[in-house]
Parts: C-alpha cells; structure tokens; sequence
C-alpha cells in the first residue's frame, strides 16, 4: 500500500500543469472573441448612426436618437422664438427702461445642445465609447438657457445712474455764534442688479406658457442709512427741514444779482434760538457800498434811481415765503408798493412778497418751534433762483395758505423815459416793467393736532406802474 502510493503522486503532478495551461488558452480565447465580437458590433453601431444622435441620448428629456445634429438644432431653435418675441420692462418710480429677448439674445444654445448630443459616444476613448454604444444606458443632456448678460448689467447700470442717490452723512459745524458748514444727513438709495437679475430669470419660465407680451419688474431699490444723522451731529436740535422758500430772478442785471447773493450769503448760517425773534435788518446790517453792495435801480419817491441795495427785496421775499412754509409767526412784513415781476415766477401768485428798507421797513418772524433754527441759504445762478431751507425741530405743525385774491386791478401808466449820464447817448435800456395794479391778499393758517395756532390775513395794495426806460446821454 504504501509503495503504490508513492507511484501515484508523480503522475497527477504531470497531468496538473498541462489542464491549466488548456483552460488558460481557452479563458484568452474567450476573452479575445467576445473583444473582437464588441468591436465589431461597435463598428457596425457606429456606421449605422455616423451622422445621427445614438438612441439612448436625450437633451432636456426629448429623445433625440437617430436625429442629426441638424435637426436637433433646429428643434431648440424653434424653442426659442417666444423668448425672442418678448419684452422686459424694469421700473422704479416713474423711471422705465424695456429691452427684448432679441436684444438679450435670450433663449437655448442650440448649437451646443446639438453637439453635445451627437458627441455622446464618440469621445475619442474607446472603452468609454463601447460603454455607450453596447449598453442600455440613457444619457440626458441638459439644454443650456442663456442671454447677454452684459447687455442686461449695461441697461441696469444706466437705470441706476438715474435713480441712485448717495448716502450722505450729517455735517454741523459752529462758530463764533454762526454755522460755518452744515449738511442734513440723507438716506442713499442704490439699484439693487443682482436681485433684480433674479427677478428677471424668475420670469423666464413662464414666458412659454402665456401670451403676454410685455412683462414688468419692478427694480429693487435698497435704502442706505447715514452713519451720522442730522440729529446726532449738533446740539442745536436741528433734526430736519421744517420751511422752505424759493424765488426766481432771470433777467436781474448784473448789479441786482450782486446784491442778492451777498444779502443771501450774509444770513446762510445764522440760527435762531428758540423764542427769539429773527430781524432781516438786523442780519444784514448797514447797506451800502462801504459793506460791499453796488449801486442798483430800486423804486425811491416814485422814480427808479440807482440806489445800493437794490434787489434786496429778493432776500426778504424768499425769506417770507420759507417762514410761512415752515408755519412760523409773522411778526412784521411789508408788501411792496407795486408788482414785481421777480416775484410772480415760479408759480408764485401775487401777494406773497415782503419788502425790507432800513431802518424803518423790516421782515421778522419768531420762532415759537421747540429747538433753534438754521437758516441755510441756496443759491442757483444757472437758473437763476434762491432757495431759504430752514431746519429745526418739528412739532407736527402745519401751514395753510388759503383764498388767494387779487382784484381792483387798475393799468399801468404810459411808459416812462429817463435820462441817464451813465449810459452812452443812443443807447435805451429798459430798467423796469409796466405792472397793473391791483389788491391782493391771502389767509395764512397754521393748525397742531387739530388746533388753530396762526390765522392771519396778510394784504397788498400795489398801485400802477409803467415801464421805464433809461436813455443814455453821456
């Protein structure tokens, strides 16, 4: 027994090896027939769709297998058309800007879908490309939705430079009893283009499905907050603009503007204290060359003379209209003799004028407010105009005025010629303009939760004036 043994052990250790080299021959033969098999198969897959899409590709879950690239493009391009035919409106108070899906170039790339769907299969890799092509394996392309966006960021930047306003931080600075600098704080405002991009693309999906033509957005505008306010900057109390008063006066000549800007210029600043009584007089002191005023026509004893000082009234006038805005006491006022021209502008109906002549005809009001009051002057020379803001500390009042009349009015005289060594012979220069006369008046009213605290009416008789004209004799 054990002697056959030992005979045995030899031969299966020669018969081993020969099986395994058999079974590894046929394992390569297999391997290498189903290879060559799949090529094949992969050869003939691809002739068969060599110019169209593979059956298993789909581009935005439209089965595009067996079409060209051709006519894939075609189908994403008559997807666009309703995109093309729309408009977009952005609003913001009264600002509007449209621009078209034509503008945009708004819609799907279909060239790229088209070539992404035939390209699947065909990367180049064959292992890669045999996956593709032998199993039943869907692939679904995503169509790419795109517009000009710069064209669409370059249309909202031009919006914003119309609607945004700077932030603007309070500024207060005193002395020597007189605000040197000052600037109310002021919220900024700033287009908002990423949300409105948003609002804009959550438009899109609807524009398939409707046959509006134009759609609106409203634009979104932030809000920005100073970092100092007006309220923060002083201790005056001067928290906000409680009056405002505005003249115009186009066609003054040279002289007059003078006069007006450094009359106008000489109260920017001044602050009122609570329960005081501002004078015009007062404020401006002496008036004459010696303090810088020119020469200029005024109205003195029924004549126009040149006078210094002249176009004063100007001051005193815009001055009146911004205590009276603002619901102030009137303390004294003075109309004019006869109309001004100056005054009836910027939509200013007769009456509401106040003259000024030192020392005996003054403008003044009191303020009766809780806090001071600054008295800021604007002036516009392109226009030209002045504007009189008044800030303070607002108590809920509001002012009135109520039946403006004019009436018993009366024409102006002949015209009236002068003659003026100051101006070379020949030359006529008209100085002043025919005026009718007539009265007028109005009833100023300022009421504070619900009670009457001013209810005053305020007359003005002007008499007839002519038109004068100065003839040069020098």
């Amino acid at each position: 027994m054990h002697q056959a043994k030992n005979k045995t052990v030899p031969f299966l250790r020669r018969r081993i090896p020969g099986m395994c080299i058999k079974i590894l021959g046929a394992i390569v033969i297999g391997i290498f027939t189903v290879v060559l098999l799949a090529v094949f198969t992969y050869e003939a897959y691809n002739q068969k769709y060599r110019e169209h899409v593979f059956p298993t590709v789909s581009v935005g879950n439209i089965p595009f297998g067996g079409k060209t690239p051709e006519e894939v493009q075609a189908y994403w391009l008559g997807k666009n058309q309703p995109f093309e035919e729309r408009a977009f409106t952005f609003t913001f108070e009264g600002e509007t800007a449209t621009i078209s899906g034509t503008d945009l170039n708004l819609g799907y790339d279909a060239t790229l879908s088209a070539t992404q769907a035939y390209l699947v299969g065909r990367s180049g890799n064959l292992l890669t490309d045999l996956f593709v092509s032998l199993i039943p394996y869907h692939t679904n392309l995503s169509p790419y939705f795109r517009w000009d966006d710069g064209t669409l960021t370059g249309m909202l930047a031009d919006m914003s430079d119309s609607i945004d306003i700077p932030v603007q931080n309070a500024l207060f600075a005193y002395k020597n009893g007189r605000v040197t600098s000052f600037k109310p704080s002021r919220n900024g405002r700033r287009v908002n283009i990423a949300e409105a991009k948003k609002r804009f693309t959550a438009i899109l999906a609807s524009v398939p499905h409707t046959n509006t033509h134009t759609f609106t957005i409203p634009l979104p505008v932030d809000v920005i907050h100073p970092a100092v306010t007006t309220d923060g900057a002083n201790t005056f109390g001067i928290r906000e603009k409680i009056g405002e008063g505005y003249s115009e006066f186009a066609g003054s000549a040279e002289e007059r503007i003078h006069n007006i800007v450094l009359a106008a210029t000489k109260i920017n600043g001044i602050l009122v204290r609570p329960g005081d009584t501002f004078s015009l007089d007062d404020a401006l002191g002496d008036i004459s060359a010696a303090t810088g005023f020119q020469p200029a026509y005024i109205i003195q004893n029924g004549r126009t003379i040149l006078g210094d000082g002249g176009g004063v009234c100007q001051v005193s006038t815009t001055l009146f209209r911004a205590a009276l805005n603002a619901g102030l006491p009137i303390v004294e006022r003075h109309a004019h003799a006869y109309r001004v021209h100056y005054y009836e502008e910027g939509g200013y109906k007769p009456g509401i004028d106040a003259t000024v002549f030192a020392p005996s005809v003054d403008f003044k009001f009191k303020n009766d407010t809780p806090g001071y009051i600054l008295i800021q002057t604007v002036l516009d020379l392109r226009k030209p105009s002045l504007t009189f803001n008044l800030y303070g500390t607002g108590d809920g009042r509001q002012a009135e005025i109520l039946d403006q009349r004019l009436w018993a009015e009366t024409p102006p005289p002949p015209d009236l010629f002068q003659d003026d060594p100051t101006i070379p012979a020949g030359i006529v220069k008209q100085v002043d303009f025919a005026a009718w006369g007539a009265k007028a008046s109005f009833r100023y009213r300022v009421t504070r939760n619900g009670q009457t605290i001013e209810d005053e009416t305020f007359n003005s008789n002007y008499q007839p004036w002519q038109a004068v004209y100065l003839k040069g004799t020098k």
